[in-house]
C-alpha cells in the first residue's frame, strides 16, 4: 500500500471519528440549572455532621392516622404510615437514584445509581447503578428492578409516579448496572432529575397484580431502615439496617443516626403537645408563636431538658390561606374569588392571634428573585403573556400589588365597602340582610376545618364575611375525614396550602399542584382546580427554560397569574422555623437553605 493511500485513509479516519455525536461523561452530580456545586471527590454534604455518633431512640409524633405501608397506590393516599417514603423524616425505607443537596436550590448526587450520563439536550440519561446497592433482604438493586419500578407505577401507582411512563420513549437495560431513558416530545428538561429522584421498587419483593392493594405488612426497601413494628392508625416503628449497603456513600454520610425511630400518631394538635411535654415526642414544631409561648412555660422547660431554637432558611415560605374549590359554579368567577380574597383581615388576626410576630403573604415565592411582588413584568414575561391578554392586571403587571391593609379594629369600612361594590359588579346584591348571587339565591359556603387552630382563623374569617351578608359555616373534621374530601375534591373551601413543600427551584410539582389535566386527576394535589391554559403555558415554558433569565421570567409569569387568579386567600408566614426539642437531641451547625433536617439529627451517648 503507497504512503498516499495510507494517508488517504487515516485522514478519512480521523474526519469521521470527528463527526460522531458528542458523547456526555458520566457525572457524579447533576443539575437543574448550571453544574453541581460539589466536586466529583465531596465526602459529604455541608450540612451534616460526618462523624455523628450512631445510636439511640427517637419519636417522631404526628397528628393523623395510617392504614397503608405502600405509597405509591391510590387507596389510602393520604394516610400512608409517614416515613416510608418523606421529606420531613427521610427516606427510610425506599431510596431514589439520586439524592438531593438541601443546601442547593435542585442539584442531585450518586445514590443507588453513582453516577449519571446526561446528554446535553436532556434528551437521554443513563444511570450507572452502584454494584454494592442492595434492598434489606440482601440481594442487589437491578436494572430490572427499575425497569419492573416503572413498570407497575404506569399500570398501578398514584400520580404523579403513574404518569412518568408517558413521558418515556424507552427504557432499556444497557449493562449488568446500567440502565437509560430515552424521553419522548412530552417531556421536559427538568424531566431527567424527575426520574433520578423516583424511589425505586425491588421486582423480586412486589406482585404486580396485588400492588394496588393497601397493605400493612413490612415492606422490602434499600433504605437506611427496615419496618420493625406496626400498630395501625397508632405508630410505626422504624430499625436501622446494620447492614445498610450505602452507609458509606458520600451522600449519606452523617445521615441516619438513629437506632430506633418511632412515629407516634395523635388524634388532635393538643394532644399531640401534651405528649410532647410529658417526653413521649422529641419534639415540638407549632406555628403559632402565641401558642408554643404559653405552652414551652413548663418544668422541663424552665429546668433546661428542653430548648427552643430558631432555624433561618432560605426558600420561599409555603403558601397557606383559604383555598376556594374553583371547580364549583359558585367559585367560578375569578372577580368573586377576589372580592372574598379582600375580606380576610391580616391586620387583626395578626395583632390579636399571633402577637404582631407574622408577615402577610402576597407572592408564591414570597422573598425571592422568583417573586411577582416588585419586579416589573419584562419583555419576556410580556412575551409569554401576550396569547392571553388581561389576564393579569395592570398592578400584579407592574409589581406594584399588595393586599388590602385594614385598620386592624376588624371592622374596617372602607374595606368592607371596596369588596362590596367588586360583588356588585359581578350581579351580587343584598336583600333582607343576605348577600344573593346573580340568580338570586343566597350566597354562602363552609369551610372544612381540622383542628382547633384552624377553627380560630375560620372563625375569623367568617365574622368579616357576616358583614356583607355572606353565610359561612364552619365543620370541623378528623383528620382521616379531610384526606378523604380533599382526594375526592369534595368540599367548597378548606384551609390548604399551595403544596407540601417550596424551593427556589420550582418545577414538575406545579403541574400537579395547578397544570389542568391534574385538576380531573383524583387524588392529585391540584385542590383548587385550577385549570387555565396560561398557567399551563408558563409551566411549560419554565420546565424548558435553558437560561436562568427566561426560568425567572416563567415562574414570575405563573406568580402573576396565581396571584390574579385568587385562587387562595393568602394568610401569614414566619421565615423563621421554630423547634423545641429535648435536650438529648443534637444537630448540625449548620443549617441548609431549605431549614433543619431531622435526617442529619443524634442522640448524645450516655
Amino acid at each position: 500500500m503507497d504512503r498516499v493511500l495510507v494517508r488517504l485513509i487515516a485522514a478519512t479516519s480521523f474526519l469521521a471519528f470527528t463527526l460522531l455525536p458528542a458523547q456526555s461523561e458520566p457525572k457524579h452530580g447533576i443539575a437543574m440549572q448550571g453544574e453541581p456545586a460539589l466536586p466529583p471527590d465531596y465526602q459529604h454534604f455541608d450540612y451534616v455532621n460526618p462523624d455523628a455518633p450512631k445510636g439511640g431512640n427517637v419519636t417522631y409524633c404526628v397528628v393523623g392516622s395510617f392504614d397503608n405501608l405502600n405509597p405509591f397506590i391510590l387507596k389510602s393516599l393520604r394516610t400512608t404510615a409517614r416515613g416510608m417514603i418523606d421529606t420531613v423524616y427521610g427516606n427510610l425505607v425506599f431510596e431514589p437514584l439520586m439524592q438531593r443537596n438541601y443546601n442547593e436550590p435542585f442539584s442531585l448526587y450518586g445514590l443507588l445509581a453513582d453516577s449519571a450520563d446526561m446528554d446535553p439536550e436532556r434528551k437521554s440519561i443513563e444511570f450507572h447503578l452502584n454494584p454494592n446497592a442492595k434492598w434489606s433482604d440482601g440481594q442487589p438493586v437491578t436494572p430490572e428492578d427499575v425497569l419492573f419500578t416503572y413498570d407497575v407505577f404506569a399500570d398501578k401507582g398514584r400520580p404523579p409516579y403513574s404518569e412518568r411512563m408517558s413521558m418515556i420513549a424507552k427504557l432499556e437495560k444497557t449493562g449488568d448496572h446500567s440502565v437509560k431513558f430515552t424521553f419522548n416530545d412530552k417531556a421536559n428538561r427538568e424531566f431527567p432529575l424527575i426520574v433520578a429522584l423516583t424511589p425505586i421498587i425491588p421486582k423480586h419483593a412486589f406482585d404486580k397484580d396485588t400492588f394496588d392493594k393497601t397493605t400493612l405488612k413490612p415492606l422490602i426497601g434499600s433504605g437506611p431502615y427496615t419496618v420493625d413494628k406496626v400498630q395501625p392508625g397508632q405508630r410505626i416503628v422504624f430499625k436501622r439496617n446494620p447492614d445498610y449497603w450505602g452507609k458509606d456513600v458520600p451522600s449519606k454520610r452523617g445521615f441516619d443516626n438513629f437506632d430506633r425511630i418511632t412515629i407516634e400518631y395523635f388524634l388532635n394538635a393538643n394532644a399531640k403537645t401534651e405528649a410532647f411535654k410529658k417526653g413521649i415526642c422529641a419534639l415540638d414544631d407549632e406555628t403559632d408563636p402565641v401558642k408554643r409561648e404559653r405552652d414551652i412555660d413548663f418544668p422541663a422547660f424552665r429546668k433546661g431538658d428542653v430548648k427552643e431554637e430558631y432555624f433561618n432558611t432560605g426558600i420561599p415560605p409555603v403558601v397557606t390561606g383559604f383555598l376556594f374549590n374553583t371547580r364549583l359554579p359558585k367559585f367560578a368567577d375569578p372577580v368573586v374569588r377576589r372580592a372574598l380574597g379582600m375580606l380576610y383581615d391580616f391586620e387583626w388576626t395578626n395583632k390579636n392571634l399571633f402577637g404582631g410576630k407574622f408577615n402577610r403573604t402576597m407572592s408564591y415565592w414570597q422573598n425571592s428573585e422568583l417573586s411577582a411582588i416588585g419586579h416589573p413584568a419584562d419583555d419576556r414575561e410580556k412575551a409569554l403573556l401576550a396569547p392571553y391578554p388581561g389576564r393579569v392586571p395592570p398592578d400584579v403587571m407592574d409589581g406594584t400589588w399588595r393586599p388590602l391593609v385594614t385598620d386592624g379594629s376588624g371592622q374596617d369600612r372602607k374595606v368592607l365597602k371596596t369588596a362590596f361594590e367588586l360583588l356588585k359588579s359581578a350581579g351580587f346584591h343584598v336583600q333582607d340582610g343576605k348577600m344573593l348571587d346573580p340568580q338570586g339565591s343566597p350566597f354562602g359556603f363552609d369551610i372544612l376545618t381540622s383542628s382547633q387552630d384552624e377553627e380560630r382563623l375560620a372563625a375569623v374569617y367568617q365574622r368579616t364575611l357576616e358583614k356583607i351578608g355572606i353565610n359561612v359555616g364552619i365543620r370541623t373534621l378528623d383528620g382521616d375525614q379531610i384526606q378523604s374530601r380533599k382526594q375526592r375534591f369534595d368540599f367548597e373551601v378548606l384551609i390548604g396550602t399551595s403544596g407540601f413543600s417550596n424551593s427556589l427551584s420550582p418545577g414538575s410539582e406545579q403541574v400537579g399542584r395547578w397544570g389542568s389535566a391534574a385538576a380531573k386527576a383524583v387524588g392529585s394535589f391540584n385542590l383548587a382546580g385550577v385549570a387555565d391554559p396560561a398557567i399551563d403555558a408558563a409551566i411549560d415554558a419554565m420546565l424548558n427554560a435553558r437560561a436562568k433569565e427566561d426560568y425567572v421570567a416563567a415562574v414570575r409569569v405563573l406568580d402573576r397569574l396565581l396571584i390574579s387568579g385568587n385562587y387562595i386567600v393568602p394568610m401569614q408566614y414566619n421565615t423563621q422555623q421554630w423547634l423545641a426539642y429535648w435536650s438529648y437531641l443534637e444537630h448540625p451547625q449548620r443549617t441548609p437553605i431549605f431549614g433543619y433536617q431531622l435526617p442529619t439529627w443524634w442522640r448524645k451517648p450516655n
